[in-house]
């Protein structure tokens, strides 16, 4: 964080001094939400939480040498209080993210953005200081906490950008300013809570509707080969950058000859309107493509050459945990751990990257529930059950209750029978029956919205490489 006084910070944030001593030390350490994460400089914000109140922790993230506390009431220890701590994030974030003059890129879509946002990174910092999101801090607290990671000489911040409703972007946008804005898909996540596709696309467009004009040097970067994507075009002013799979001269960065390599990496000739190069992934799955086309039509504007982009594409791997985290055993076992989050487009996405690593080895997909489908809930379990039998992998083992039991129900619907699908209660009986079934080469996904918490399964079985087998630890 670039240093900031404390006097600038309470009145920036329009808070009131507790406890301040008469000439307090600047802020120049990180903004922290885990008392355990503060260090000299830093300042803590108290939030309240599912199960303990940040408040109660404002003692120890002081001794530990947080500068002050952001909180809505008194602690006893110095403290700027505020009448919502999580809303005077955002407006320091705001305040900070001007001082900097920093290049904001933003990016929003029902799936893969985490991913993609990895590799937009990754190539950005070849050409300056880069910060970006980590894992998926893409909400009213992440974005802040993120955007306040900026330091003096920062030249890229990446955000990714998050939503569950209606004018949820256009909240975060308007506290980290984009010149850049990238929208991926409209796809079914989160669809119980929008109600539609029409919905979804609505609120992702906000991005779009918050970047500068062209001639301020704002950028759509647009996925042409979604057509509710492609549409946001008519919504922003600023100037239009496609990208997309499709061969058409108007998709300015495309891919042609794409192909999956026999260890189920994605390779394809990489087309910018500077030139071509030959990009072979190390990322697992075919869906990595149109991420990787994003983010190429990033760096393209950031001034990269082609031949450049392929290369950082192609060293290119997950810059955050449990998105196809693949762990190859000494016994010949690989575990893909893509459990960080699911929706039935990166289920459908993540199945058919089981079948592309597996190549005549047995394949494994253990999958949980898809949380926030609403109505379509039993539709969606039932046809990601049903694809599971089509693309041939060999067993689904469903984990968890009634949405699990649609996966298992779709699979047997579709003509499996009970040895090719099963459904267990929990990750330790999964865990239980996949130790004892395992054999030498075969292939394991495991996926499942977070809140199921299935990267249990994932982290049991790759541990085991080690000689490892207890029980499933709490994460």
């Amino acid at each position: 964080m670039i240093p900031l006084p404390v006097a600038e910070l309470i009145s920036v944030v329009r808070g009131e001094p507790h406890d301040i001593p008469e000439s307090p030390p600047p802020v120049t350490g990180p903004v922290v939400i885990d008392s355990r994460l503060a260090e000299p400089g830093s300042l803590f914000a108290a939030l309240p939480g599912e199960r303990v109140d940040g408040h109660d922790f404002a003692a120890r993230a002081v001794a530990a040498g947080a500068v002050a506390v952001l909180a809505t009431r008194p602690v006893g220890v110095p403290a700027v209080v505020v009448p919502d701590v999580t809303a005077a994030l955002g407006t320091l974030a705001r305040h900070v993210v001007g001082r900097l003059g920093t290049s904001v890129v933003a990016l929003t879509g029902s799936s893969g953005k985490t991913s993609t946002k990895d590799l937009i990174a990754q190539l950005l910092r070849r050409t300056g200081p880069t910060v970006w999101t980590p894992d998926s801090f893409n909400n009213e607290i992440g974005l802040p906490l993120t955007a306040l990671r900026g330091e003096v000489g920062t030249r890229h911040l990446v955000l990714e950008m998050g939503a569950r409703g209606i004018g949820h972007i256009r909240y975060l946008t308007s506290l980290t300013p984009p010149r850049v804005g990238v929208v991926l898909n409209v796809g079914t996540a989160h669809l119980g809570e929008f109600g539609g596709k029409e919905a979804i696309a609505t609120a992702k467009g906000e991005l779009v509707e918050a970047l500068p004009p062209a001639e301020e040097g704002g950028v759509a970067v647009l996925n042409a080969d979604d057509p509710l994507v492609r549409a946001m075009a008519a919504r922003t002013r600023a100037r239009t950058l496609l990208f997309g799979e499709r061969t058409a001269e108007e998709v300015a960065v495309r891919a042609a000859d794409v192909r999956l390599t026999p260890q189920g990496t994605p390779a394809f000739r990489l087309i910018t309107p500077t030139g071509c190069a030959d990009v072979t992934m190390r990322l697992y799955g075919e869906h990595h493509v149109s991420n990787a086309l994003a983010a190429a039509a990033v760096a393209h504007e950031a001034g990269m050459s082609a031949e450049a982009i392929a290369e950082t594409l192609a060293t290119a791997g997950p810059l955050s945990k449990w998105r196809m985290e693949v762990t190859e055993r000494a016994d010949g076992v690989t575990i893909v751990n893509d459990a960080y989050n699911a929706n039935p487009d990166s289920m459908r996405a993540a199945l058919r990257a089981l079948v592309a690593m597996g190549r005549g080895r047995r394949t494994w997909a253990v999958l949980g529930p898809m949380a926030e489908l609403g109505d379509e809930s039993l539709a969606e379990h039932d046809a990601v059950g049903r694809l599971a039998v089509r693309l041939n992998v060999s067993k689904l083992v469903s984990v968890g209750g009634r949405e699990a039991a649609w996966l298992d129900m779709g699979a047997k619907n579709e003509g499996s029978w009970g040895e090719e699908s099963v459904h267990v209660s929990d990750a330790q009986a999964a865990v239980e029956l996949l130790r004892g079934e395992l054999r030498p080469g075969d292939v394991v996904l495991v996926k499942a919205s977070r809140a199921v918490g299935l990267e249990k399964v994932a982290l049991a079985l790759a541990s085991d490489a080690d000689g490892v087998e207890g029980e499933v630890a709490a994460r």
